[in-house]
């Protein structure tokens, strides 16, 4: 309550203080006085069904906190998967002004340019916290930013999974060769990698995965981690839950703006609006922290069978992950330049994690098997 306080307090403030010098300036918002915010009513679409309440909640925190912080001058209505337009349309739909903003993974939509992946996960790159530091020190929001204009959009981290799972299946998988023709729901360039290892890939939004793995329509399907597996009843499927989940080792969540519409805000509202997404991302990986280490442990007492992914499928996965992002910088100069700069980033920051994190989590780990 004391850091919400804070925040609230952070944002008016700084809301304030940009009004009064806004006062007698001419920007492309209107000219108001600080009592005077205009009164700004938007709708947000989302992919997610508002039975998974983290994933959708990331949407809702954003909208809370964007009504509470402009004293309910400016407001923004949730709307889930398929109310407006389908879950995988969100873009789409900001894109062409059906709605001002929506709260997605901007990996849905790779298919317009595979460099879009970099907002949310990449294969065997970044945990959560290395996303977070791309993005908000790194220079990856800025990059994002530019890739985002060709779609008269501007995004914003709005949620983290944190590292998810490595998805169901109904049978165990015990090699490489046993991946061949398995029909998997998995999006994004974890779909890519996973096509060059020989899986049928198909791509279902939240809301359509349990009845394609009960009713035999796909083999596999991964979705998050234990707790919003859980609600959408995939342990009833599937026995068998794999890990790590290898292609979203930290996937962010952002919500798109029409840039447009952005441009129209006033100062103030682009500052609330700013600080209530950095909150929902902060916020979304700290609920699902604690939510799924109560899942998982339901999910093994009703007799999920945890299963690590063979050795022989991570390298091979690793190794083809890489060789689609040469092939794709080869291509795309957009591609490239976001590669190369999140790439050596990567390199960077594994080699500083490698000496502060891992080293302590490998020792807590043989102390706790001792």
């Amino acid at each position: 309550m004391k850091r919400r306080r804070l925040l609230t307090n952070v944002a008016l403030g700084a809301a304030t203080s940009t009004a009064l010098v806004a006062c007698n300036q001419t920007n492309n918002s209107p000219n108001v006085q600080a009592n005077e915010l205009p009164n700004v009513r938007w709708r947000m679409v989302t992919s997610w069904p508002k039975s998974l309440d983290t994933i959708f909640g990331g949407a809702q925190t954003v909208c809370d906190r964007v009504r509470e912080m402009s004293g309910g001058r400016f407001t923004l209505e949730p709307y889930a998967a398929g109310e407006i337009v389908p879950g995988l349309e969100v873009l789409d739909a900001v894109q062409n002004g059906t709605v001002q903003c929506g709260h997605t993974a901007s990996y849905y939509y790779v298919g317009k340019n595979p460099a879009l992946a970099f907002g949310t996960s990449m294969p065997f790159g970044l945990t959560a916290q290395q996303q977070n530091s791309w993005l908000y020190h790194g220079g990856g929001l800025e990059a994002m930013h530019q890739l985002y204009s060709d779609f008269n959009v501007i995004n914003f981290p709005a949620g983290n999974t944190g590292a998810q799972m490595g998805g169901w299946f109904k049978r165990e998988i015990k090699s490489l060769k046993e991946l061949n023709g398995l029909k998997m729901r998995i999006p994004g360039l974890g779909g890519e990698v996973m096509s060059r290892l020989g899986v049928n890939v198909q791509v279902l939004p939240g809301g359509e995965i349990f009845l394609a793995l009960d009713r035999g329509a796909i083999d596999a399907a991964e979705w998050v981690g234990p707790y919003d597996d859980e609600k959408l009843g995939l342990n009833k499927a599937a026995p068998f839950y794999y890990y790590p989940g290898w292609w979203e080792p930290g996937a962010t969540l952002e919500v798109q703006v029409n840039k447009s519409q952005w441009d129209k805000l006033p100062k103030e509202y682009q500052e609330i609006f700013k600080t209530a997404a950095m909150e929902s991302n902060l916020n979304m990986l700290s609920k699902y922290e604690a939510l799924n280490r109560q899942a998982m442990q339901r999910l093994v007492d009703g007799g999920t069978k945890m299963v690590p992914y063979p050795t022989e499928i991570l390298q091979a996965a690793e190794k083809a992950a890489f060789e689609l992002y040469e092939q794709n910088a080869s291509k795309n100069a957009t591609f490239r330049q976001i590669y190369e700069q999140w790439n050596q980033f990567r390199q960077q920051i594994s080699q500083w994690n490698r000496i502060n994190e891992l080293s302590f989590a490998n020792f807590m780990a043989n102390e706790r098997q001792a």
